[in-house]
């Protein structure tokens, strides 16, 4: 360094009395009162103030090495500029990028596309949890232990699991639109991995639940009731995607819906016949014919659909005789994949017709069709080994049959 001192030269600090200080060009010397001096520096790099003490005298420590830390972090500091991001003179903070990302996702998303609805949880939780615990850090400095930190700490305030998960789901769909944004590279993306939760049972409605319910939604006050049903039974849809269904969507001829906003993504539903002959004729007595089939009523709410209808289906649910706690919208789903299953139905095609993402989301509902499992693995029972038990039981103590012996009685015939 090639800095010029004024106040803080070696003259002035060999006079220092005790307790005094010199500061210049962000160091300090101060006489201790054992006579010793201490220097330490307190400067501004980069946006963050560096305060530290950097030794004594007796420790052979002076003025110069002083000015050297101080050229030593100014160096970093320098070398992470290398990597910043076109426009930018420093990195960004996590509290930062999470705003940016919260306005970028308000500027882009809009009613009726795919993550609109999610952003007021996304929201709740930079805002609430992941900014209060992250602060000012570099987003691109975000390590794997920290993210880990982060869950143990929640879950130590009380947070359910579940909350946890969701709060990880948007720390991490934040760092991957991070890296998409070219915010920071790819290999400064920290591994997010959420704790498994224990899976809900499954409840499904029989034949005579499911009449039942329809039953129920039919002597429902709000007229759209028995069709809300009616579309989870006849479809395994879930709740969000039957309410956002607009009638030019549905291809009559063949049986089919368009969906182009799904959690797994676009795919074509197909549907029974039952339920399009019950849409054609509900569609004839609509005076919007190409609108959505949930319409919001009288015109209420931030979407031109219906966002729920849990207060209606809990009311048919009521009337059938069921219990609220147990049978929501969802078990609809889960009592129609189920059927699929119980039908022999093979799974990548109960797979296309429920959009889960995976087959192994779909293989869950397989232990609930016992009886289909029963029959497919009593076909492997021919019988045959019958004769292999007796023979074995009736040996005695001359000893194992041998294989020539076990392979003549599974084949019929006797070894003699």
């Amino acid at each position: 360094m090639s800095l010029r001192f004024n106040r803080l030269t070696r003259t002035a600090i060999r006079t220092l009395s005790v307790g005094a200080r010199i500061n210049e060009h962000g160091i300090t010397a101060e006489r201790l009162s054992n006579g010793d001096c201490r220097y330490s520096i307190n400067i501004m790099v980069d946006g963050q103030r560096i305060h530290r003490v950097i030794g004594r005298e007796s420790e052979g420590v002076t003025r110069e090495q002083a000015e050297r830390a101080i050229e030593s972090f100014r160096t970093k500091a320098r070398e992470g500029r290398l990597d910043l991001p076109t426009g930018r003179k420093t990195h960004r903070t996590f509290r930062e990028a999470g705003e940016e990302y919260l306005q970028n996702l308000e500027d882009t998303l809009h009613r009726g596309v795919k993550g609109f609805e999610d952003l007021p949880n996304k929201r709740r939780h930079i805002q609430t949890h992941l900014i209060p615990y992250f602060k000012d850090q570099r987003a691109d400095k975000i390590t794997d232990f920290a993210v880990q930190h982060f869950a143990r700490q929640r879950m130590e305030a009380g947070a359910k699991l579940a909350t946890v998960n969701r709060e990880l789901s948007t720390l991490s769909h934040m760092m991957n639109r991070m890296v998409q944004w070219k915010w920071i590279r790819s290999d400064n993306r920290p591994k997010i991995a959420k704790g498994e939760e224990k899976r809900k049972k499954i409840v499904i409605l029989s034949p005579a639940n499911q009449a039942a319910l329809m039953r129920g939604g039919i002597g429902d006050q709000d007229p759209a009731t028995w069709l809300f049903i009616a579309f989870g039974l006849n479809t395994a849809m879930r709740h969000s995607e039957i309410l956002r269904v607009r009638w030019d969507e549905i291809d009559f001829a063949n049986n089919r819906i368009d969906i182009s906003q799904a959690k797994a993504g676009q795919r074509v539903q197909p549907i029974t016949t039952s339920l399009r002959t019950m849409l054609e004729n509900e569609r004839k007595s609509r005076d919007d014919k190409d609108g959505y089939i949930f319409p919001h009523r009288r015109h209420r709410g931030n979407t031109p659909y219906r966002k729920s209808m849990a207060r209606q289906f809990e009311r048919a649910v009521l009337r059938a005789g069921l219990e609220p706690e147990k049978v929501t919208p969802h078990v609809m789903r889960h009592t129609a994949i189920t059927s699929l299953v119980q039908a022999g139905i093979d799974l990548p095609t109960i797979q296309r017709i429920s959009g889960h993402k995976t087959l192994a989301m779909v293989m869950r509902y397989v232990h609930l069709a016992d009886d289909h499992v029963d029959t497919a693995i009593a076909s492997l029972d021919t019988g045959m080994f019958d004769e292999i038990t007796h023979e074995l039981h009736t040996q005695g103590n001359q000893g194992r049959p041998s294989r020539a012996k076990i392979i003549a009685i599974s084949s019929g015939k006797t070894a003699r």
